[in-house]
């Protein structure tokens, strides 16, 4: 549906209008997404930590690591992880090397929670129906262009 019609709004021009699409789209994506996280007692943030460690594995990871590479950098990453560790899905452990880093590493809970989530959608599944894959490299491309 065109976001004229979803919000019923006018706007100043196409640059006002490309702005509040994307953060509508922002919020859509994020409602759809959430109920798969729900399912498993994870938020969007936790789940982005997750994927991000089961691309270390077996190497671990530090918070700053984390930070860097988060999808949402406002993220209080030592908190979503003290939660992660009391749900036992990630570890947490002194690194040998240096004593004042922390190695962060995804447990074989937080592996088998993946998998699963895995087998129950893609999130390509959420695009695939309304854009074809050329499609969705222009709007990544571009997106990457607003970026700057």
């Amino acid at each position: 549906m065109r976001i004229d019609d979803e919000i019923h709004s006018k706007f100043e021009d196409n640059y006002q209008k490309a702005v509040i699409n994307i953060s509508y789209t922002e919020g859509w994506l994020r409602n759809t997404f959430n109920c798969h996280f729900e399912r498993h007692n994870l938020t969007q943030q936790q789940f982005n930590i997750l994927r991000i460690l089961r691309g270390q594995y077996p190497k671990p990871a530090t918070v700053n690591l984390l930070k860097e590479r988060m999808i949402d950098k406002m993220s209080d990453a030592s908190r979503i992880v003290d939660r992660l560790v009391q749900k036992e899905m990630i570890t947490r452990c002194t690194n040998n090397k240096d004593r004042r880093a922390v190695d962060i590493r995804i447990s074989e809970k937080g592996l088998e929670v993946l998998e699963t989530m895995d087998k129950e959608f893609k999130t390509k599944d959420f695009v695939k129906n309304n854009l074809t894959a050329e499609e969705a490299g222009l709007l990544s491309d571009l997106l990457d262009k607003l970026r700057g």
